[in-house]
């Protein structure tokens, strides 16, 4: 009997985190820009994945690297080959959580959400330890999020040829907008 109760407990604890609410999203805008004297570089990627546990407030973000879209093919080729690695390197991984996030946001309530996120960026393969201020929206029941934080291309190991480096930022500005679905089990 002892055993049934421990495994029925068991059981509960478990049911409970699966039906703790997940959002999340295929389809996440994640932007980068930089500015340096001779060219400005930016490029898009409109296939970030994202989920967000609305119960703890944790939330990982992935994009592929090769995915991003730039105005010229070259600066593209380039991105991919010298500098991110991308065959070797495949993805951008985030990881962290939103600081206090069952007293900041209610995702069952409009409007605007003012929040700070931390946790690990990983690109090109080196993982930073990273905090931001971000905004949550909530309009009609559809939840999305933005951020904007700039990151130092020498803290991920992203070297740029001394042909070049005065070309290209040592930092670049990103965006992230996303837009939520609730995944339903």
């Amino acid at each position: 009997m002892k055993k049934l109760s421990v495994l029925a407990c068991f059981c509960l604890l478990a049911s409970a985190s699966l039906f703790a609410q997940k959002y999340f999203t295929r389809e996440g805008k994640i932007s980068f820009f930089s500015e340096a004297s001779m060219e400005k570089i930016e490029a898009h990627n409109q296939k970030a994945t994202s989920v967000l546990d609305a119960e703890t407030g944790k939330m990982e973000f992935a994009v592929l690297i090769k995915a991003f879209q730039f105005e010229k093919a070259l600066m593209q080729e380039h991105f991919n080959e010298n500098y991110l690695e991308s065959s070797k390197y495949p993805k951008a991984v985030f990881k962290g959580e939103i600081v206090d996030f069952a007293n900041k946001v209610n995702l069952k309530k409009d409007g605007e959400y003012a929040v700070k996120v931390k946790g690990d960026l990983t690109i090109h393969g080196v993982t930073k330890q990273v905090e931001t201020d971000g905004v949550f929206k909530v309009a009609g029941g559809v939840i999305s999020a933005v951020s904007t934080f700039d990151v130092a291309l020498a803290d991920h190991k992203v070297e740029i040829p001394a042909l070049v480096k005065d070309n290209i930022a040592k930092t670049v500005k990103v965006s992230v907008d996303v837009q939520y679905q609730e995944l339903k089990s």
